[in-house]
């Protein structure tokens, strides 16, 4: 794979309570559509929280 092609499928996971960028994923934006939504753990507000994708 070039490495074009990896950097266009990265996207920022962003914290919904303080708004901070805190993770980077992959995702086939072919199969997924929609916008993803974890629940992941965040340092600056000391808990998980749900994290968006954000826009590049």
């Amino acid at each position: 794979m070039s490495e074009t092609k990896i950097s266009q499928n990265i996207i920022k996971l962003r914290c919904e309570t303080c708004k901070r960028v805190n993770y980077y994923s992959h995702k086939n934006r072919k199969t997924v559509e929609k916008k993803l939504e974890l629940s992941k753990y965040c340092r600056w507000c000391r808990k998980h929280t749900k994290h968006k994708e954000a826009k590049k």
